[in-house]
C-alpha cells in the first residue's frame, strides 16, 4: 500500500457489497472513469463500485460514512466542470450508478416516467417515443449522459425555452444520503406545498448531498407537427427581434431558439463531417428555430412561414430556409450540434457556459468581445447557445498560430473578465454546465457571503463527515 492508495482490507469491505467482478480494482480497467472531455481534470482512484440496486448503494454509504472514505458519484462521465472526477490523492472512491439502467415505470395517464440513474437519456427518449410521449430534455452527449448526472447538474439543452430544464422536469428522486439511508420520495404530484421542497436540494447538487438513484420524471404528448427553421441575421439585434416577434407570434409552440455566431458555424463547414451549408450566403449570425404543434403539421408550418414573412418585410431576416422533410430538420439540427466538436479542431479553447438576461444578450457579446481582446489579442470568440432561455457558451479559441499550452493559461484572467462583463448585467456564471472544480473558486469569491453560508450549512446538515463529493460546489 502507498499513502496515494486504500486500504487493502477497505478495497475487499466495499467490494463485497457490489461483488468482485463490479468492484474495479486494476488501473486498466479504471481508466475510461479518469477521462472527462475536456482533458482538465487528472484525477486518481484505487477503486471504482458499481452497484446493482438502491440497497447496494446504501450499504456502500453506510461503510463510506463509517470509515470516512469519500464517494465521488459517477453516472455518464460526461460533465463539464470536472464535478464527476476524483482528486489525486487516490483515496476517493468512484461510485458509477451505470448499472441502475431500468426504467421502472412509464404512466401515460400521469405522464410520468420513473427512471433510474443510470438510464441513458437516448433510452429515455426511445422508451418516451414507444407509448407516444416526449421526454424534451435535449443533449448532445444524450447518447451516452445518463439521468442522474442530469439532475445532479441540472442538465439544460435545447428544449429548455419550451420545457424547462432537468429540475423543472423532475416531480420526485430517491436519493441515497451519505449514512446509507433512503429518502425515497418518488411521487407523481405535481401540486404538493407539504413542507420544504427537499428534492430540489439534490437537483444540481453534484452530488454533494446525496447519490439521486433514481427519479419521477415529466412527458409530454408528441407534437403532431414540426418545423425546423434555419435563419441568416445581420446582427445580434436582429436576432432578438426575431425572437421577440417569434415569441408573439407562436407563443409556447416556439420550442427552440438557438444562436450562432458566424464563426462557429464556418468552423462546422469546415470540420464536421457530412454537413451541408444551410444557406447560399453567409451572414454574420444565425438562428435555428423550432416550432411544434399539438395540432397538426399545417399549423405548425402555418406559423414558422407568418414569422419568417413579417421577419423578412421587416429587415429583421435577411434569409431563411424552412426544413422540407424531417431528414432536412435533423440536418439543420445536427449542424448545431456539432458545434462544439468542431471548435476543438481550431486548437485550444477556453470555455464559458453563462446566462444573462435575454434582453442583454446583445450588449453582452459587444462588450465581452472586448475584454477577450484585451486578455488575448487575437483570440477567437465562438459564440452559439440557447437564446430563448438566455443561456450562451461563449468560449474563446486560441488566436490562429498560438501556442495551446500558453493560452489555456490564460484560463483565470479570462474567466474573470468575461465573469465580469456576465456580472455586471446580473447574469450567471453558470447557466447549466454546473459548478464542479471549474468554477467553485470563483462561486465562493463572488457570490453573496449569506448565499455561501447557507450553502455550507445545507452541506454540513447532510454530510457533516464531509464524505460526498469533497471540493466540489462549496
Amino acid at each position: 500500500m502507498t499513502s496515494h492508495s486504500l486500504d487493502p482490507s477497505l478495497i475487499d469491505r466495499f467490494a463485497a457489497i457490489v461483488g468482485d467482478s463490479h468492484a474495479l480494482r486494476d488501473q486498466g480497467d479504471i481508466a475510461g472513469y479518469l477521462v472527462e472531455p475536456r482533458g482538465l481534470w487528472h484525477g486518481s482512484t484505487s477503486l471504482v463500485l458499481r452497484p446493482g440496486s438502491v440497497g447496494e448503494v446504501g450499504r456502500i454509504m453506510r461503510l463510506a460514512s463509517e470509515t470516512g472514505t469519500p464517494i465521488v458519484p459517477q453516472s455518464g462521465n460526461t460533465g463539464l466542470v470536472g464535478g464527476q472526477m476524483p482528486d489525486a490523492s487516490g483515496r476517493e472512491v468512484i461510485l458509477s450508478l451505470s448499472r441502475l439502467n431500468r426504467i421502472r415505470e412509464i404512466d401515460v395517464l400521469s405522464n410520468t416516467v420513473t427512471a433510474e440513474a443510470g438510464v441513458i437519456l437516448q433510452n429515455l427518449h426511445d422508451a418516451a417515443d414507444a407509448v407516444d410521449r416526449l421526454f424534451p430534455l435535449s443533449l448532445a452527449s444524450q447518447g451516452s449522459c445518463q439521468i442522474g448526472g442530469n439532475l445532479s447538474s441540472n442538465a439544460g439543452g435545447t428544449g429548455v425555452l419550451a420545457y424547462g430544464n432537468a429540475r423543472e422536469l423532475c416531480l420526485g428522486v430517491e436519493v441515497v444520503l451519505p449514512t446509507g439511508e433512503v429518502f425515497d420520495d418518488l411521487r407523481k404530484l405535481k401540486k404538493d406545498n407539504t413542507g420544504y421542497d427537499l428534492k430540489n436540494l439534490f437537483v444540481g447538487a453534484e452530488g454533494t448531498l446525496g447519490v439521486i438513484t433514481a427519479a419521477v420524471l415529466k412527458l409530454f404528448p408528441k407534437p403532431r407537427g414540426r418545423e425546423v427553421a434555419f435563419v441568416g441575421l445581420g446582427s445580434a439585434t436582429a436576432a432578438l427581434d426575431l425572437f421577440s416577434l417569434a415569441m408573439d407570434r407562436a407563443g409556447a409552440s416556439l420550442t427552440a431558439f438557438e444562436l450562432m455566431e458566424q464563426r462557429p458555424y464556418d468552423f462546422a463547414l469546415k470540420h464536421a463531417p457530412g454537413v451541408v451549408r444551410p444557406l447560399a450566403d453567409n451572414w454574420p449570425w444565425y438562428v435555428l428555430m423550432e416550432i411544434s404543434s399539438g395540432r397538426s403539421a399545417e399549423d405548425a408550418r402555418g406559423l414558422v412561414e407568418d414569422i419568417l414573412s413579417v421577419g423578412l418585410e421587416a429587415g429583421t431576416v435577411g434569409d431563411a430556409v424552412v426544413s422540407a422533410s424531417i431528414g432536412q430538420a435533423n440536418a439543420f439540427w445536427n449542424f448545431r450540434e456539432m458545434l462544439p466538436e468542431s471548435q476543438k479542431l481550431e486548437g485550444a479553447s477556453i470555455k464559458h457556459d453563462i446566462s444573462v438576461p435575454i434582453a442583454s444578450i446583445p450588449v453582452f457579446i459587444e462588450q465581452a468581445a472586448k475584454a477577450v481582446e484585451a486578455v488575448s489579442p487575437g483570440a477567437r470568440p465562438v459564440c452559439f447557445g440557447h437564446m430563448g432561455d438566455g443561456n450562451l457558451h461563449y468560449n474563446i479559441t486560441r488566436p490562429v498560430g498560438a501556442d495551446d499550452a500558453a493560452f489555456l493559461a490564460l484560463y483565470p484572467p479570462m474567466n474573470h473578465a468575461v465573469h465580469d462583463v456576465v456580472r455586471s448585467l446580473g447574469g450567471s456564471i453558470s447557466a447549466e454546465h454546473g459548478i464542479g472544480q471549474l468554477k467553485r473558486d470563483e462561486l465562493i469569491a463572488t457570490a453573496p457571503p449569506m448565499a455561501i453560508d447557507l450553502m455550507r450549512r445545507v452541506k454540513a446538515a447532510f454530510d457533516p463527515a464531509g464524505i460526498m463529493n469533497p471540493g466540489k460546489v462549496i
